[in-house]
């Protein structure tokens, strides 16, 4: 028997090829594998095909995302052996590119073996491991077309190279001490790992090179180092990541059950949020319950926490800039950074570290970068066009799509600056370079000031404007590979409505073509507009007024003028507003600070809930007006608000249950581990089904995934 076998998905660069070889070669079969534009493509003939076609996906090497595998049956050919061919020429390109990936194992063991000619070298990686990502300038993916293209392989490592029994066959970053890359520490001329370490135990600022861009470090248990870092950056409280050694010391710090181990141990390795229970610095997390906690995703990583102790690790940038990757970049630390760690391996594409937080007992992503972009997350219906989601202003991401491939870019930030905007676009161009994809149709949000519509808008192709909330239940719809209607309920801080108000708190009948708004949280007023975002207590003021109650003459006034206060329906600011009243929180440092401190605030343990009334729409001032007036502790009383918010909830969806029974939950309210815990609990006790989101954040991070979804059934 012969088959022509076609692999697709990220099987290029990955050691899929000397894979193919090794099984073939074991179950005795004879033919050929080569790569080419398409992926990977293989002839194989003998009596043990159908046990390599159930191999082919099931013992795929670490790095490789299978995503479809077609056989045909072909005249046998009566071939001996088994070969790798080589990549013919021509066509477009349509592979895929692997993300950047965690040091493995025998990495590690050669890096820590005195007598391998690799001993201690701060770039080891193989075709398991290592930079992918951040260093593709071009496709295909040849070392040509990677940011190690002004390295020549040595002859030790060029005999690896081409050596299909090697795991170093073909990996394109492979170097080692004598034709590598090299670290280096100014200001200084001794060895640099040693002149950091020293510096880190000093209580300096390093700016250390990762693998997507620059990052911060301190010690984590040096409180002098800790509040200078937080004074220079201009990062008042938001907390900072933490980097540890292994899982032991992850332990020292924060509670880590077997799914927040396996998550920090996989080969993506980002940040898990989990709940303190060691000692650290009190700048690190100032008021934090929770930790960020990641651990060594670079060789460089390990053989310094090897000496150091938990570090700090926070992105090389001043408060609301992009983060620094470019070494001509590096005058921006000038006023941070008291000494860096560098290296000469340039980074194409800057790459924020991932994060994720573990949400009834799963993993769910907060930020998706490193380590999962630019692989992409697949559509249920493929695309008969090639599309472009622009994404929202905060949180940005982009989206690129055609076929069943949906590009959901690397985490770029807020679009509130011109660093941050050319990191928008040129990212764009590079996507689309890299995966062959020439959008038609460009999707957006229906805010005219995003400056991600305002480049939709000068863009020469048909346009699709998809409002931001119906977008929130498309991410979480597609994300679950589900078609609708679902009741979706959308709970974020803010998002365009079509009727000129802010909407925020929405409750929809959708599916992925149209939307219908059932109702929402009653509007109340915004004093001061974009004030009342980075003030609570203007919330706080306008939900007291709201229920006829005494208020801040000043807000009162400014509400009563209609100026500069618009209707919003926004959950997010009926949080501000609760936390601001319990005294939590009347002014933010950073976007959700005060709703994030409540969540902290409240009691895991309180049950009992405050009630809203519901009938044309969802009163969330009746939950402002029980809080007031409850004399319990502050902990129970931001308790049983949460309680009262996922109460209201499933009420909500219980009256509209003749449209569905399955509920989408989406929007960056949704961030918060206990309102989605009670709010999922009660839909389920009403017999619902509910949907989370799994792949791409629950943010404004999953909004252009949600565009390019409502898009790819706009344009079927």
């Amino acid at each position: 028997m012969r088959v022509a076998v076609r692999v697709f998905g990220v099987v290029q660069g990955v050691g899929f090829r000397p894979f193919v070889h090794q099984l073939a070669s074991r179950l005795e079969l004879a033919g050929f594998v080569g790569n080419d534009v398409r992926g990977v493509f293989a002839e194989v003939e003998g009596e043990s095909v159908e046990a390599f076609l159930a191999a082919l996906e099931a013992e795929a090497p670490p790095l490789a995302v299978v995503d479809e595998v077609q056989v045909r049956e072909i005249a046998a050919k009566g071939d001996v052996g088994f070969v790798i061919v080589g990549s013919p020429g021509g066509g477009v390109a349509d592979t895929l590119i692997s993300a950047d990936s965690a040091t493995c194992d025998d990495c590690l063991r050669e890096l820590g073996d005195p007598a391998d000619r690799r001993y201690r070298y701060p770039f080891v990686n193989c075709t398991n491991c290592g930079p992918r990502f951040t260093i593709v300038t071009g496709v295909p993916y040849d070392r040509p077309f990677t940011t190690m293209a002004g390295f020549g392989m040595c002859a030790a490592c060029k005999r690896e190279y081409d050596d299909h029994a090697n795991r170093r066959f073909h990996a394109q970053p492979v170097c080692c001490p004598a034709c590598g890359p090299r670290l280096r520490f100014e200001p200084g001329d001794g060895d640099p790992l040693t002149q950091t370490v020293e510096a880190l135990k000093q209580g300096k600022v390093v700016a250390v090179k990762g693998l997507g861009g620059y990052h911060l470090a301190v010690g984590a248990r040096h409180e002098e180092a800790a509040r200078k870092l937080r004074a220079r950056k201009h990062r008042e409280d938001k907390p900072f990541a933490v980097m540890v050694a292994d899982l032991g010391q992850a332990r020292e710090l924060a509670e880590v059950d077997e799914i927040a181990a396996e998550v920090l141990s996989s080969r993506q390795r980002p940040i898990v949020l989990l709940p303190k229970n060691g000692e650290l610095a009190q700048g690190v997390a100032p008021g934090n319950r929770r930790v960020g906690v990641m651990l060594p995703y670079t060789p460089l990583h390990h053989l310094l926490l090897q000496e150091t102790g938990p570090i700090v690790l926070t992105s090389a940038n001043i408060s609301d800039e992009p983060i620094v990757y470019r070494d001509e970049e590096l005058k921006r630390l000038g006023t941070i950074a008291d000494a860096v760690l560098t290296h000469d391996r340039p980074i194409h594409i800057r790459t924020d570290d991932s994060v994720v937080r573990i949400v009834r007992n799963q993993a769910q992503l907060q930020r998706r970068s490193r380590g999962y972009a630019p692989e992409p997350v697949s559509l249920k219906h493929a695309t008969k066009q090639h599309l472009l989601g622009c994404g929202a202003e905060l949180k940005n991401t982009f989206c690129l799509a055609k076929g069943r491939h949906a590009f959901v870019s690397h985490h770029i930030g807020d679009l509130e600056n011109y660093e941050t905007l050319k990191s928008f676009t040129e990212g764009i161009n590079h996507f689309e370079r890299l995966f062959a994809v020439d959008p038609v149709l460009i999707a957006h949000d229906l805010h005219p000031e995003y400056l991600s519509t305002k480049y939709a808008l000068e863009q020469d192709v048909e346009l699709l404007d998809v409002q931001h909330h119906h977008a929130h239940i498309a991410s979480c719809m597609a994300d679950n590979r589900e078609d609708g209607p679902v009741l979706g309920v959308a709970f974020d801080g803010t998002g365009f409505g079509p009727d000129g108000t802010i909407w925020g708190g929405e409750f929809l009948l959708a599916d992925l073509t149209t939307y219908e708004r059932l109702t929402h949280l009653k509007q109340v007023r915004m004093p001061g507009g974009a004030q009342a975002i980075r003030q609570p207590w203007r919330m706080g003021a306008s939900y007291v007024d709201a229920l006829g109650r005494p208020a801040r003459e000043d807000v009162v006034k400014l509400i009563r003028s209609g100026l500069n206060s618009p209707l919003t329906s926004s959950a997010g600011r009926l949080f501000d507003a609760a936390a601001a009243l319990l005294g939590v929180r009347e002014t933010v440092n950073y976007e959700g600070q005060a709703a994030i401190e409540l969540e902290q605030l409240a009691d895991p343990a309180e049950m009992t809930a405050y009630q809203a009334r519901i009938d044309d729409v969802v009163h969330g001032e009746d939950l402002i007006a029980a809080l007031l007036d409850d004399s319990s502790g502050k902990a129970t009383r931001a308790a049983r608000f949460h309680n009262g918010v996922a109460d209201a909830i499933a009420r909500t969806c219980d009256r509209f249950r003749e449209h569905s029974t399955t509920v989408a939950l989406s929007g960056g309210v949704f961030q918060n581990v206990l309102l989605l815990d009670r709010t999922v609990e009660r839909l389920e006790r009403h017999g619902f089904r509910v949907l989370t989101h799994r792949r791409v954040p629950t943010n404004d991070g999953g909004i252009s995934f949600g565009q390019v979804a409502v898009a790819s059934r706009t344009t079927r």
